[in-house]
């Protein structure tokens, strides 16, 4: 992200307005949260904003894209402003927890892989499920 939130906002020609940068300034401190966690971050930081607001808001910056939007399988969205490469994400079963996971260097070859279908590729959402290092450590404790 920007230094400036509100320069990256006006780079994609958006209004800089205090619930903008709350929602995006949220979104940068807690990358691969759900909108409910940011919308209490944003309040946290300006005091009122709706719901609405806040989805409004995460909504228009991901069309715009400033931030991306992530939609794990029976989970809630995602947020994060971590944009314009291809990265991928790793999501613990076991307690959510989400990290970035980078993608092949030099080709990205998950991007080969569809093109059998006639479509032109230009993006891929891969999405690795497993179990996070902490959960790990607490179910060999169990165990013990």
């Amino acid at each position: 992200m920007s230094n400036d939130p509100a320069e990256l906002l006006r780079q994609h020609g958006l209004q800089v307005t205090a619930q903008r940068l709350a929602v995006l300034r949220a979104v940068s401190r807690r990358p691969h949260c759900p909108a409910e966690e940011i919308a209490e971050e944003a309040r946290a930081s300006i005091g009122a904003i709706s719901r609405q607001a806040v989805y409004d808001t995460l909504g228009i910056l991901v069309e715009r894209g400033v931030i991306r939007r992530i939609q794990p399988a029976q989970s809630p969205a995602l947020y994060e402003d971590r944009v314009g490469d291809n990265h991928h994400h790793v999501i613990c079963r076991i307690c959510g927890r989400t990290a970035d996971v980078e993608c092949e260097v030099g080709e990205a070859h998950c991007l080969a892989g569809a093109t059998a279908s006639g479509f032109q590729i230009d993006h891929a959402e891969v999405i690795y499920w497993g179990t996070c290092p902490d959960c790990l450590a607490k179910s060999s404790e169990t165990k013990d």
